[in-house]
């Protein structure tokens, strides 16, 4: 079958071009590095945001920046830049590359380069790493998203906080190569009590007789997107709720769609090999999309 993703994008040969911002300085791809000793690399050390470029905006900075400052304060790591700062960076590396819109950008920050290679956060004395990845990026997903529900769970607060965007996404990966193995594109994630959560790279929604429902939102990601739905829904009169949901909930959904920052929000056309409403983006989904891209739009 044919493979598809979430962030799926548009062949971009400008893309081979880009500059990023690494520490202070604007390199080219094949020399923007960061050392072995990194705690990022060496141990999935840091946190990081996902941003949307639409018409020279982009779209929820505040709320991007008020989660990763979050996220610093919950791992205690300096991240060494204020927020003005940080847009700063943003700007100059979107200028030197020409972007005006349809780009995404990454932003990492690490605890930096350790002095040995262990774990304690102590041996991380330089200094954070601080990385601004852009990329020109049009989302190109051919059809709706297959799904797979797998054992792998988003973990408990007292684990690894769900909602914290840190680098080690292990779970999830192994979460998506079981989807695969599977037959599907990416997974579906179940809540420790068995209830509908998440998928490994999204969060979920499922319609249902014109009620929009997601998940209590206590074990996944707390998506900027996610939540920009749930308030054009309260917004627009669709009823919608934040609630606990199984599996039979969705298997008889009307329709089901997924939100992020890439994407916005894509269709989900079968779910464990049961086609979902009529397989197509349905009329709730469709709605909500042309609210979201009225929403972003300048």
């Amino acid at each position: 079958m044919d493979k598809v993703t979430t962030h799926q994008a548009a062949e971009d040969a400008r893309n081979e071009e880009i500059l990023i911002w690494v520490n202070g300085a604007l390199k080219p791809k094949a020399k923007a590095l960061v050392s072995v000793y990194d705690s990022g690399f060496m141990l999935g050390d840091g946190i990081w945001e996902g941003l949307r470029l639409y018409n020279g905006r982009w779209s929820f900075i505040d709320e991007h920046f008020d989660r990763l400052f979050e996220a610093a304060l919950a791992i205690d790591l300096d991240i060494g830049m204020s927020r003005e700062e940080l847009i700063s960076a943003i700007t100059e590396t979107q200028e030197a590359n020409g972007m005006v819109t349809d780009a995404h950008c990454r932003l990492m920050v690490t605890r930096g380069v350790k002095t040995r290679p262990f774990q304690h956060p102590g041996l991380s004395v330089q200094g954070p790493t601080v990385v601004i990845l852009m990329e020109h990026s049009s989302p190109s997903i051919p059809r709706p998203i297959r799904l797979a529900t797998v054992p792998h769970q988003r973990g408990l607060p007292m684990t690894q906080d769900p909602k914290l965007n840190s680098h080690s996404k292990l779970n999830c990966i192994l979460a998506c190569i079981a989807a695969e193995k599977a037959g599907a594109d990416e997974a579906l994630m179940l809540d420790v009590h068995g209830f509908v959560n998440t998928t490994n790279a999204c969060n979920f929604f499922i319609v249902r007789k014109g009620e929009v429902w997601t998940s209590t939102g206590d074990y996944c990601m707390n998506g900027i997107t996610r939540q920009k739905v749930i308030d054009l829904c309260r917004a627009n009169d669709i009823p919608v709720y934040e609630r606990n949901y199984s599996l039979v909930d969705t298997y008889g959904a009307d329709e089901a769609f997924l939100t992020g920052t890439f994407g916005a929000q894509t269709p989900v056309g079968e779910i464990d090999g049961r086609v979902i409403g009529t397989g197509e983006m349905g009329p709730v989904t469709q709605r909500l999309r042309t609210l979201y891209k009225e929403l972003v739009s300048p």
